[in-house]
């Protein structure tokens, strides 16, 4: 078993708390990132879907999880389980810095994440209190412009990693 933790940078621009629609805990909120199988270390052509309102039953009849995937190369199985509670919003403090915040932790067995894909279901706030919601950064940014902030705000330079979680 190893936990790993999504984590997400980026350049804001008089914007704060960057995160899914519902918050970093949003039970909605799809995860879309490639995974390598464990054994083999095929990387999966498709992105592997996972979000906290799917849960399956495991084999042995002991819990749930929220994925269970095969490897299309050597048929291996392997599991990827959330667990909410140990993100947090990417505000303009952390970005500014050019440090990475936690969005979510996944414990994943017989699978490595790899390369998160960003897509839409964000939403984040202005200086002003303006909330921008649904923001989609599947094209790497967003710009727009807050009427009651005037001024412009973006998110920009976007990247994620997975770091490994004691």
């Amino acid at each position: 078993m190893v936990n790993y933790m999504l984590m997400i940078a980026a350049d804001l621009e008089n914007l704060t708390n960057l995160q899914p629609l519902d918050g970093c805990d949003d039970p909605t909120f799809s995860y879309l990132f490639k995974v390598k199988c464990g054994r083999c270390g095929e990387l999966s052509q498709k992105e592997t879907c996972v979000s906290l309102n799917e849960t399956i039953p495991l084999s042995a009849g002991k819990g749930t999880t929220n994925l269970v995937q095969k490897c299309k190369f050597c048929d291996r199985e392997g599991t990827i389980t959330m667990h909410p509670g140990k993100g947090k919003p990417l505000t303009q403090q952390i970005s500014d810095t050019g440090k990475y915040a936690p969005l979510m932790m996944f414990d994943c067995r017989g699978y490595e994440p790899e390369s998160f894909i960003f897509t839409v279901g964000w939403k984040a706030e202005s200086h002003a209190g303006t909330k921008f919601e649904n923001i989609d950064l599947s094209g790497g940014d967003f710009t727009e412009y807050d009427e009651n902030g005037g001024c412009p705000v973006m998110i920009s330079n976007l990247s994620s990693k997975f770091e490994v979680v004691k």
